[in-house]
């Protein structure tokens, strides 16, 4: 009987962790996108002096193919302004990360706009990727 006890405490203390940590792992997926896609927009001014379309090159933002713009759980847009000098790029999580949205706009600028309440409080300067993080 105790040793039954003991294992039900140490699984009630180790489960939540191993939740967090697997979401933890996963908020690298939205990192990794975000990060990619604004690689992919800086190329694209390179060439074309815009970050928008123009004549027949379609900005990485509009690009048709959903799963050039999927990494793991999380899906990449362009959102608010897109314009020859401007973008924001958001990762939106689903699933296991439903409730996490972050940013990053050309200037390199994240934000994490979105997070379960108990993960903390949005932030405008950084992405919250720990449970309990600041800004």
């Amino acid at each position: 009987m105790i040793t039954v006890a003991i294992v039900a405490i140490l699984a009630a203390v180790a489960l939540p962790q191993y939740r967090d940590y697997v979401t933890r792992s996963r908020l690298a997926d939205a990192s990794t996108g975000l990060s990619t896609v604004r690689a992919q927009m800086e190329r694209y001014f390179q060439d074309n002096r815009t970050y928008a379309d123009t004549g027949n090159f379609v900005s990485p933002c509009n690009n048709p193919n959903a799963s050039a713009l999927t990494f793991g759980s999380f899906v990449i847009s362009c959102t608010g302004t897109l314009n020859a000098t401007q973008f924001t790029l958001q990762a939106v999580g689903s699933g296991a990360v439903n409730g996490f949205t972050y940013t990053i706009n050309q200037q390199d600028v994240r934000a994490t706009t979105s997070l379960p309440s108990d993960w903390g409080s949005q932030c405008a300067t950084k992405w919250i990727t720990k449970k309990g993080d600041t800004c």
